[in-house]
């Protein structure tokens, strides 16, 4: 009997990799002088902190990331990212979250990333760990520059549900018996709604609720 191909779905920040990208980023923005350091820093570990608490306001928080793309040139901004990448992002990548995509890969499964974090700077990410389909916050793009607006439903909480839901029904896919990987409590309505949940590394909330509802646990971590 052949197996069925399920979809694989992964969230990114501290899962896939060993850190939240969407924060390192605006660290990084600071390191570089691209915004006001004292500002923009203590408003980017105040989201990181609502998001961390459940409380984190998606909306504010895509306008607060994405305002740096509008006020910066797409060639100074990709400059950047490929800096980002090499300095930060290349060095905490998960050896063994690459193998787990590997063994999905080769069962014939079909790996996805849903992130809260903008497409911007997901979408090399995910390429990076070989994965071609990505749901992020879309950063509106228009006349060859960002807008600073954010398109659609954001990829947060609920919305992952939604937008997953969405692109299914695009691509003639279904969800039967596939599986979501995530560390964070706000993943909660779409590892509640996947067939196969698993918890990754888990914040303490997402761990509590994974013992009692038996799922599986697993870490990434060297």
């Amino acid at each position: 009997m052949t197996q069925k191909m399920s979809l694989a779905i992964f969230d990114l920040d501290n899962t896939l990799i060993d850190g939240d990208s969407d924060h390192l980023w605006g660290i990084f923005l600071c390191e570089e002088g691209i915004v006001d350091a004292v500002e923009y820093s203590k408003l980017n570990d105040q989201f990181y902190s609502n998001y961390l608490a459940g409380s984190l306001d998606i909306l504010a928080y895509q306008k607060f990331a994405l305002r740096p793309l509008a006020s910066t040139p797409l060639e100074k901004l990709e400059e950047l990212r490929l800096k980002f990448l090499t300095k930060i992002i290349h060095q905490i990548i998960l050896g063994k979250a690459k193998k787990l995509i590997q063994q999905h890969v080769r069962k014939g499964d079909h790996p996805m990333i849903i992130t809260a974090t903008n497409d911007f700077v997901a979408r090399p990410i995910a390429a990076l760990l070989g994965i071609s389909d990505l749901l992020a916050c879309t950063a509106e793009f228009k006349d060859g520059s960002y807008t600073g607006e954010t398109l659609g439903i954001p990829t947060f909480r609920e919305g992952k549900v939604s937008r997953l839901k969405e692109w299914v029904e695009a691509n003639s896919e279904d969800l039967e018996g596939a599986w979501f990987y995530s560390d964070s409590h706000n993943d909660l309505p779409l590892l509640e709604f996947i067939d196969n949940p698993v918890a990754v590394d888990p914040d303490k909330t997402l761990r509590d609720i994974a013992n009692r509802r038996c799922w599986d646990i697993i870490s990434l971590r060297n």
